[in-house]
């Protein structure tokens, strides 16, 4: 019994440490996106094709995460959990890392945002395989009536990551002048991610196999390609599964990236006060995360609870505008509910789309789905956000928020009478 709450620990902090630091990751290139990666890596010119072109470049790393999720979800159904969560952690790291050592556009031209490109694609190549590994060992290794709560661990490390990339930039900003921070400040984020990603190595070589994938091992050899099985037999849940989870995306990247963008340069507000606002609405995220998921385990189920998520999203999106304009009260009031509508369309969503799948291609189908999601709610989100508002102000920002909302909820009743099916 000691030797299982050991394994059970060790795996919800392994999960929740490295999950955090690779949010960690991508969030501190989706803020620097956001403030200041437009005018020094693309040519000069109108400020908001800068921030389009900015933004594309999240994109590119959206675009790299189902193929990271194939490959990394092969490995991880065929040799582990463990092994392919290294390095997973290792490529997301090493390219967070060599981003502080860029040249800007006006000293390398085109080669700049050539480099920053190819960065970020090895950001999503590696977070491709993070987040389903990281479900996976909370998940498998969780007691029963406890699946939702401890796959909120690696979920949680989301608002984690969230709270140390923008608070390192709140006080980059607060210490110094937005010269230094344009010119050197921005790249002190990505080279501490070196010493985060030793952390979390240190804490994931600890780790053994989760008891589900020994199960699974014992009873037959693994598939021999996974992401085949995944298709020809699980083509429906993946399909299903991929949109159930495109909401979690795209409210998360408007409330985050687009809106710091928007509201910094285009409704003016300081950088610091709004980067403000969002570490103390982050917060409302994190207790809907572990409210969603309680309610998952004891009241209702994964599937419903984010159902329930999904029409809170889609409500929200019919106030972005009058709240964005009324101050920054307004703001704060906006981004607390969008965010904590966002925990209960993120908390749960390992549970369910781990009980989707059946352990012997587990890894690749949960990745796979998460990380086409990605693709479509998140990849270019930003970017139609800009436009549209650029074009016709935030209310069609706010519709396209609530489409999102309906599409997932629509895959989610759809998937009716699948909730735990592959449970064991």
């Amino acid at each position: 019994m000691d030797a299982d709450r050991t394994r059970r620990r060790r795996a919800l902090w392994a999960s929740f440490v490295g999950t955090g630091i690779e949010f960690y990751d991508f969030y501190i290139y989706a803020t620097a996106a956001s403030l200041v990666f437009g005018q020094i890596f693309f040519p000069p010119g109108d400020p908001g094709v800068q921030q389009m072109a900015a933004f594309a470049t999240l994109g590119v790393a959206f675009f790299a995460r189902p193929f990271g999720a194939a490959v990394f979800g092969h490995y991880g159904d065929r040799i582990g959990r463990k092994a392919t969560l290294v390095a997973s952690l290792l490529t997301m790291g090493l390219s967070t890392t060599l981003v502080a050592f860029l040249p800007t556009y006006e000293a390398a031209g085109w080669v700049a945002p050539f480099a920053l490109c190819l960065l970020r694609f090895g950001q999503g190549f590696g977070l491709g395989g993070e987040w389903g590994g990281a479900a996976l060992l909370a998940v498998e290794n969780a007691p029963p009536g406890w699946r939702a709560r401890f796959g909120s661990a690696p979920q949680m490390g989301a608002p984690a990551g969230f709270i140390a990339a923008n608070g390192l930039f709140l006080v980059l900003l607060t210490w110094m002048t937005p010269e230094q921070f344009a010119d050197w400040g921005w790249r002190i984020p990505f080279a501490l991610s070196a010493a985060l990603v030793l952390v979390g190595l240190w804490v994931r070589l600890k780790l053994g196999e989760t008891p589900e994938f020994k199960a699974c091992l014992a009873e037959a050899p693994p598939a021999k390609v996974p992401l085949g099985e995944v298709v020809g037999r699980h083509g429906g849940v993946l399909i299903g599964g991929t949109i159930g989870a495109v909401c979690c995306f795209a409210t998360y990247y408007i409330a985050t990236a687009f809106l710091l963008g928007w509201g910094t340069k285009s409704l003016g507000y300081a950088k610091g006060d709004f980067l403000g606002v969002q570490l103390v609405a982050i917060l409302f995220m994190a207790a809907g995360i572990y409210l969603a998921a309680w309610a998952a385990d004891s009241r209702w189920d994964p599937r419903r609870v984010l159902a329930g998520g999904c029409v809170m999203v889609a409500a929200s999106g019919f106030v972005i505008a009058p709240l964005m304009g009324a101050g920054l009260v307004g703001v704060f009031a906006f981004l607390s509910l969008l965010l904590f509508a966002m925990g209960f369309v993120y908390g749960p969503l390992s549970a369910w789309l781990t009980d989707l799948f059946p352990p012997r291609v587990r890894y690749t189908g949960v990745s796979m789905a998460f990380n086409i999601a990605g693709v479509i709610g998140g990849g270019l989100t930003p970017v139609i956000a800009q436009k549209l508002a650029m074009d016709h102000g935030l209310m069609p920002v706010g519709w396209y928020l609530s489409a999102a909302g309906a599409l997932s909820l629509v895959a989610l009743l759809a998937l009716k009478g699948r909730d735990g099916a592959q449970s064991h």
